[in-house]
Parts: structure tokens; sequence; C-alpha cells
């Protein structure tokens, strides 16, 4: 991408709605981490993040979230990942963590919120984009684990948390959705939003459950959706947006090719996309890059681009006076 396309893209007011914690940590970062504790790493530094899939992916956000055993290093984490947001024109992000995978944190739900709450408080005292969190279950949990979870989210009512999320790879996993029907039903019940992947390791059934079960607001992924027509109907009518990320898909060997990747499809169809980097440190993605991935594979023009960013302000969790904050400078882009 020309540098001058790429500050525009930059310039650009938008939200990202599909992020993980989990998925910033800076190569550099582990291995520092990893000597002080004395841990093996999977492969040498240079090599890191070189994945043989979501299973391999999988695994190693374990032993990269074990390293961030203090709350030092999870400000640090945090205060970096809004570096990240700011570094390409982002103005809120809905950040998600799961946390199953934080080994040292079990048990330490709320210190571990308050953690990363003082990171991103003072990135925003420092002038970086605000971000709310999205705590996340793992698709292998029992449903009194669950249920466990999202009590203890609804006794802190930490101001930090917008939502409660599932994740984890759902081919290995199977069907979720009843097992977490009740637990998203508590939380939507509290005043929490939801947000379910769904459509990424499954077809287009897990669409459905994280619709019809778990009263999903937003999709993450949800691409595998067009495989099914009167689903991609049902999205395109009900407006439930998906948080799209198409490097992850391409690296992680959902699609083979960016071209055949069914963003497009899907947004040609009404259903409402945006773009976002999942994993960003581990997989090599941007988000202005996205922007210019699809911008250039599907000759996307400026107009469909503003829709793309304008979906990913109204589909974030954002408070109210932040989107029309963005989507007032939007309108001049």
């Amino acid at each position: 991408m020309q540098a001058p396309e790429a500050n525009r893209l930059k310039s650009l007011p938008k939200a990202e709605v599909h992020l993980h914690l989990e998925g910033c940590f800076e190569a550099a970062v582990i291995a520092q981490w990893a000597k002080l504790e004395g841990v093996a790493l999977p492969r040498p530094q240079e090599d890191l993040f070189k994945f043989s899939g979501l299973t391999d992916f999988l695994g190693f956000l374990d032993l990269a979230c074990g390293l961030a055993s203090t709350s030092e290093r999870l400000v640090e984490l945090s205060y970096g990942l809004s570096q990240r947001l700011a570094d390409n024109g982002t103005g809120y992000a809905d950040v998600i963590f799961n946390p199953t995978h934080w080994h040292a944190w079990h048990g330490r739900l709320g210190a571990m919120l308050d953690a990363m709450d003082a990171g991103f408080k003072a990135a925003e005292q420092d002038g970086l984009p605000p971000v709310g969190l999205c705590v996340s279950l793992l698709r292998t949990q029992s449903a009194d684990a669950a249920t466990e979870l999202v009590d203890s989210l609804i006794s802190m009512r930490h101001p930090r948390v917008v939502a409660l999320s599932v994740d984890g790879n759902e081919a290995t996993a199977g069907r979720t959705g009843p097992r977490f029907a009740d637990a998203f039903r508590r939380a939507g019940d509290a005043g929490l939003r939801r947000t379910v992947h769904a459509g990424e390791s499954s077809g287009p059934e897990g669409v459905w459950d994280a619709v019809d079960l778990l009263g999903a607001d937003r999709i993450d992924h949800g691409v595998r959706a067009v495989e099914d027509a009167v689903l991609v109907r049902m999205l395109a009518d009900r407006q439930i947006p998906l948080g799209v990320c198409p490097t992850s898909n391409l690296v992680l060997g959902v699609y083979p090719s960016i071209q055949e990747h069914p963003v497009e499809r899907l947004r040609a169809a009404g259903v409402r996309v945006s773009l976002n980097t999942d994993d960003p440190a581990l997989l090599g993605a941007s988000l202005v890059g996205e922007y210019g991935l699809c911008r250039q594979a599907f000759g996307w023009s400026d107009g469909v681009t503003k829709g793309v960013a304008r979906t990913s302000i109204e589909a974030s969790f954002a408070p109210e006076h932040i989107k029309a904050s963005l989507l007032n400078a939007l309108g001049s882009w």
C-alpha cells in the first residue's frame, strides 16, 4: 500500500470490534518474559508467530498469556494495545479477553480487570483511544462454569466490562450454543451486551445458534454464513453485524485467498460488516491494512469504505457520545 493511501485510511474515523488482548503480544516481549521465567519457547523468536493452524495458534495463546503473570505486565500489554489502536487511527475498540488463557490469574478476575483497567486508563489519559472489555467464555467450559463467570461479572459491575463473549475452536468443541444459552440470557438480562464467535471453524449452524440461542448483538467472524442463503437474508433483515477479520481467516486457513473471501459477497447482500484485526501482533495484521486489502481486492470506493467504517462504529459497544463524535467525524472524511 502506498503511503498516501495508508495515511488516508489511518485518518478514516472507525472503531474496531473484534480484537483480542491475547493477540497483541509482541514477539520480543514474549521472548523477554519467557527468558525471565525460564520458559522454553516452541520456536525461535523470528519464527514464533508461524502457526500451523488454529489449534497450534490457540495453544500458543495459553503459553503467551501464562507469561503475563504480574499486574505490571498486564498494564504494559493493555497500554501497548491502545498505542496500536492509535497507530491505526482507531477511535474506539471493544477488546475481547478470555480468562481461561491467563493461568496466573485464575480465581482473581477482579484483580485482573483492575490491572487491565489501569493500563487502559493511563492510555486514555495520554490521549489514546478508549476501550471496552468483552469477557469471553471458552467453548470447552461447562454450563456451570459459564454461569459462574456471568454471576461474577454481574456482582462486580466493573465499569470497563461491556459484554459477554464466547470464543475457541468450534470445530473441535462441537455445538456449544445450548450449553451457554442460560449464561448469555443472564448476561443480557443484567445489561451486558453479547458477542459470539461463530461461522469460522464451524459452518452456518454456529451462526444460527449464536442468534437463536445466545441472543448475539454481534457475530465475531460469521463469514461462513455465506454458505446459507436463508441465514444471509436473516442477518441482513435483522441488521445483525459481523466483525470480519480477513487476514486472520487467510493466515489460519479458513479461506485460501482474499479473492475467495466472502466479506464482499456478504456486504453486497445487505449484511452489515466491519473490518477488524482479530490477533494483530500474532497474525501480522493492522486495521489500516485490512481496509487497504479489501479496497484493492474488491474495488471498494470511498463510499463503500465509509459504509464499512460506519458499521464498525454503530456495531461497537462504545458509549453513545463516543459513537456520535466518531460518526460526525466520518461524515466529513
